[in-house]
């Protein structure tokens, strides 16, 4: 049973940071791709970023410079490092796995991706 779990998720002010963590077990995650999606009410989930298979990261171009994904294979986490936020990053975001091999053309795209967690929010007020 694959699951995942997320935490991290809070309020904080414009120009602030958080750190997002999640756990993963069912699996060996590290062997396929891993990311963070997000979304909100009245839209689709879209990618934020994401671990390929090789271990490269990619990110969606409005949180580069800004965001930073990381994973710990020993702890089986994944984490997303989020600096400079602002009140567009407002979201529930989510953790998920992909059940093989995804193209890189298709890292960022919700639709590559089988295992999902529940989802931790993030309020960010201007």
């Amino acid at each position: 049973q694959v699951q995942l779990v997320e935490s991290g998720g809070g309020s904080v002010q414009a120009g602030g940071s958080l750190k997002l963590s999640c756990a993963a077990s069912g699996y060996t995650y590290s062997t396929y791709s891993t990311g963070w999606f997000r979304q909100v009410p009245g839209k689709e989930r879209e990618g934020v970023a994401v671990i390929g298979s090789g271990g490269s990261p990619r990110y969606a171009d409005s949180v580069k410079g800004r965001f930073t994904i990381s994973q710990d294979d020993a702890k089986r986490t994944l984490y997303l490092q989020m600096n400079s936020l602002k009140p567009e990053d407002t979201a529930m975001y989510y953790c998920a796995s992909s059940a093989g091999y995804v193209s890189w053309w298709s890292w960022l795209l919700s639709h590559a991706y089988k295992y999902w967690g529940q989802g931790t929010q993030v309020t960010v007020s201007s």
